[in-house]
C-alpha cells in the first residue's frame, strides 16, 4: 500500500532503507558535485528537497550554474525530464497539454504538455505571462492536471525544478505570493570560489560537464527514497518547533506576511529528508534550523519598518531561530 502525501507514517524507517538511502544519495552528491563545483551545500539542499516530494526555486545572477544544477539533478536520475523554456508567448497549454480532435475517431483526445515528466525544469519562470506561470499551480500543489473539466495524474516522483533572475527586470513577470509558496525552498547559487573556479576552468573548459554524467538511479528508486522518508520519525516536541518558528513570522513587526501552514509543513518534510540523507529515522531540530532559511525566506513578505532598516528576509529569519525556544533533548 503506498502512503499518500499528507498520510502519517505508522512505522519508523527501517535500518536497511536508510542504509540505501544514504548510499543512493552520496552517490548522487557525487555525481552532481562533479558538475558543480564547490556547491557541496547547494547540491545536498536540492537532494533534500527531491526527496521530501517538493519544488525547488534557483535564484541567482546570470552564469552561476542555475539551470546547470536542475540538469545535473535530472541527467542523475533515469527517469523521463522535459524542459520549458518560459517565454512571453508561451501557452498554459503548452505546459499542461490540450484536447485535439480527432477525425478518425470523431473524439477529442488529450495530447500531454511538457509538465508529464518526473522532472520538470523550467528555465526563468518569471519571464513568461502569469497566465502562463498559473498554468503550474494545480500541478505543483496536486500532482495533477486538469483540462477540458477532465483531471490527469502526473507521473510519480516529480518535482519542478524552476530558475529565475533577480537582476533584469525589464519582460519579467515576478511570481505572486501563491506559487512561490508552492516551491518547498529556494537556492542562490552564489559565485564559486577562485579554486572552485579555476577547477571549473580546467575541467569543463573543452567540453560540457554533463556529456560525462550518468544516472545513479531510476524513478522507482527515487520513489523508494521517497517512501523511506515519509516514515522518518517527527516528535511532538519537533513538531511544535516548527509551528513555533512559523508562529514567530507572523506576528513579528518586521514581516507583513509570515509563512504559512503549508510552509510548516513543507519544513517538517525537508526535515525528514535531512535527517534520513544524515542515516538517522528521526528528526532533530537540528534539521529545522538547517533548513529554515531555505524553506522560509522567499515566503515572507518584509514591513515597510524592515525595509527602510535595510533588514533582509534572511536576517530576520536568522533572528527567529536565535529568539525561539529550542526543544530540550529527551
Amino acid at each position: 500500500m503506498t502512503l499518500s502525501r499528507e498520510s502519517a507514517p505508522s512505522t519508523r524507517a527501517s535500518s536497511e532503507d536508510l542504509e540505501h538511502l544514504v548510499t543512493v544519495g552520496g552517490a548522487l552528491a557525487q555525481t552532481m558535485n562533479a558538475v558543480i563545483e564547490g556547491k557541496a551545500e547547494v547540491v545536498r539542499t536540492a537532494i533534500t528537497v527531491l526527496l521530501a516530494e517538493g519544488h525547488l526555486l534557483i535564484e541567482d545572477v546570470p552564469g552561476v550554474g542555475k539551470t546547470m544544477l536542475a540538469k545535473a539533478l535530472a541527467r542523475s536520475i533515469d527517469a523521463s525530464v522535459r524542459r520549458v523554456q518560459f517565454t512571453p508567448d508561451l501557452l498554459p497549454s503548452d505546459i499542461t497539454g490540450v484536447s485535439i480532435f480527432n477525425q478518425d475517431d470523431r473524439q477529442f483526445e488529450f495530447r500531454p504538455g511538457a509538465v508529464f515528466a518526473n522532472v520538470v525544469v523550467g528555465d526563468e519562470i518569471n519571464r513568461a505571462s502569469p497566465k502562463a506561470q498559473s498554468a503550474l499551480l494545480e500541478c505543483m500543489e496536486e500532482a495533477q492536471v486538469t483540462v477540458d473539466g477532465h483531471t490527469y495524474e502526473l507521473p510519480h516522483p516529480f518535482i519542478i525544478m524552476a530558475t529565475q533572475n533577480p537582476v533584469e527586470m525589464e519582460g519579467t513577470y515576478p511570481l505572486p505570493e501563491a506559487q512561490r509558496d508552492r516551491f518547498m525552498a529556494r537556492l542562490s547559487m552564489g559565485y564559486p570560489t577562485s579554486a572552485a573556479e579555476v577547477e571549473m576552468l580546467e575541467h569543463h573548459g573543452a567540453r560540457s560537464p554533463l556529456d560525462d554524467l550518468r544516472p545513479v538511479t531510476d524513478a522507482e528508486g527515487i520513489a523508494r527514497l521517497v517512501r523511506a522518508v515519509r516514515t522518518v520519525h517527527a516528535s511532538p516536541a519537533v513538531r511544535q518547533y516548527v509551528v513555533d518558528l512559523a508562529a514567530a513570522t507572523r506576528t513579528t513587526s518586521m514581516i507583513r506576511l509570515g509563512a504559512s501552514p503549508r510552509a510548516s509543513l513543507h519544513l517538517l518534510r525537508a526535515g525528514r529528508a535531512h535527517a534520513a540523507l544524515a542515516g538517522r529515522d528521526h528528526v532533530l531540530p537540528d534539521d529545522i534550523q538547517a533548513l529554515a532559511r531555505v524553506v522560509l525566506e522567499h515566503r515572507l513578505l518584509l514591513s515597510s519598518e524592515a525595509q527602510l532598516a535595510r533588514r533582509s528576509a534572511g536576517e530576520v529569519v536568522a533572528e527567529i531561530l536565535h529568539r525561539t525556544r529550542v526543544p530540550a533533548p529527551r
